[in-house]
């Protein structure tokens, strides 16, 4: 449910479900509070996450290089029928074989552009940064080009209060995505219509996976509001860098994090094939840039305690995974959430938030 393909609906008043399932930002929503594979860097200034589509882009690199693959079709086939057929007396067939080839290519490429725009030729990824100093949320959203680039990329900036709205999204009812959640910002008019947003974090399925996000909400709002101190660490940092088989292992785990080595192995062929998508994107990608202003009041001081990763941390989703074996990074780090008073088990907590009407809303 790539965030870029489903895009918010400005002008619209919130999705129903969406508003009576907003997130708080003083207390907390549930019993614990850990990390979900978001965190690209954190520090005692600013913590950096990834945005929704992250894990998956390589599904739109694939829909934007076939749309792409399409169109090039369809433009050979109708300049070789115009070219052919110039001379001759053209009948209806072939006027309408040449309006649908022509139709067709004008169609793929829109899809192409539409929906590759932030994907090729783009950004290899778009962070958004948690400010504890400004209590800010700055969020990358699109590539500038040639020397506008030093203006830093384009950034939307959102207040860390309760006038800045984020809920939770569910999937659409009656399809793959009905039991799929991400966590959506809304910037709203003064008639409460959508002006803008956009999804941070990751997507989490079912009963688990709203657990995971509610856990992660905590995280987040447990670094702007008291700070990295008693933190518990990330899942994992994620790269900033990817290198072949860290793609290959995105997209592994995107497709399933408990598949059996038996089905890894079966559809090795499938993740190669996705793997090299997400890196023929990747690859016409530069890293992000942000704007000069942003960067002044995020220098981190060379000896901030909290700065990670660092020194022999870990990095990536593999030498994570080596750390794992070797026990110098912990495995599902979590921790506690101070002072709550809410449900105890949180699985009971994350079914009451899958319900119609959120706890608090």
């Amino acid at each position: 449910m790539d965030e870029r393909v489903f895009k918010i609906k400005i002008g619209q008043p919130i999705p129903e479900w969406d508003a009576k399932h907003r997130l708080p930002f003083k207390g907390c929503v549930g019993p614990e509070c850990k990390d979900s594979a978001t965190v690209h860097r954190i520090s005692s200034i600013y913590m950096d996450v990834s945005d929704q589509p992250h894990m998956m882009r390589q599904w739109l690199a694939g829909g934007t290089f076939s749309a792409a693959i399409f169109c090039g079709v369809f433009f050979v086939f109708f300049v070789y029928i115009v070219y052919d057929s110039w001379s001759t007396d053209w009948g209806w067939a072939l006027s309408l074989a040449v309006f649908q080839f022509a139709t067709a290519a004008i169609g793929f490429g829109y899809v192409c552009v539409k929906f590759g725009r932030d994907e090729v030729f783009s950004l290899t990824r778009r962070p958004i940064r948690f400010h504890r100093g400004a209590k800010k949320i700055f969020a990358i959203r699109r590539r500038r080009f040639f020397s506008a680039q030093e203006l830093g990329d384009i950034t939307i900036e959102v207040p860390w209060s309760e006038d800045a709205v984020f809920c939770v999204h569910r999937g659409k009812q009656n399809t793959d995505h009905a039991d799929s959640y991400h966590i959506r910002y809304y910037q709203l008019d003064a008639d409460g219509k959508v002006l803008n947003g956009f999804a941070l974090g990751r997507e989490w399925d079912g009963l688990d996976g709203m657990n995971d996000l509610l856990c992660q909400w905590n995280y987040w709002c447990w670094y702007m509001n008291q700070g990295p101190a008693e933190l518990p660490k990330p899942l994992l940092f994620l790269t900033e860098r990817e290198n072949f088989f860290e793609s290959f292992l995105y997209c592994m785990y995107e497709v399933g994090f408990g598949l059996s080595a038996g089905l890894r192995i079966a559809f090795m062929p499938f993740f190669l094939w996705l793997t090299l998508l997400r890196v023929s994107a990747l690859a016409t990608c530069r890293p992000p840039v942000w704007p000069p202003s942003i960067k002044d009041i995020c220098r981190v001081p060379d000896d901030d305690p909290y700065q990670q990763p660092a020194g022999d941390m870990p990095v990536g989703w593999a030498a994570t995974s080596q750390a794992h074996k070797t026990q110098t990074y912990p495995s599902d780090p979590r921790s506690k959430t101070p002072d709550w008073l809410g449900e105890a088990d949180s699985f009971k907590n994350a079914e009451r938030w899958r319900g119609e009407v959120a706890p608090g809303n």
